[in-house]
């Protein structure tokens, strides 16, 4: 049943026969999850020293982007108190 929810969330139903705007959303869909990345790095051998290099980049990015959302989050909060009164 997971691999058939997982299908289901890639679907992309054709409207009023308009196969171009499916055909974007399904890319978007795709780069999104990462699956043409995946195709594209799998076409080429990739040495286990670069494949560790790249899977310590990715994950160094995820912790980065992760903790400037936090940051970005905090900041942006509607609670917070004006820095600059009467300006």
């Amino acid at each position: 049943m997971a691999n058939h929810l997982r299908f289901v969330g890639r679907t992309v139903m054709v409207q009023n026969g308009n196969v171009e705007a499916a055909y974007g959303v399904l890319n978007r869909i795709l780069a999104q999850d990462g699956v043409a990345e995946a195709v594209r790095r799998s076409r080429y051998y990739e040495k286990p020293s670069r494949a560790r290099r790249r899977r310590a980049f990715e994950a160094c990015r995820r912790v980065y982007c992760s903790e400037m959302g936090r940051r970005i989050a905090f900041l942006a909060r509607s609670s917070r108190q004006d820095p600059w009164p009467g300006c």
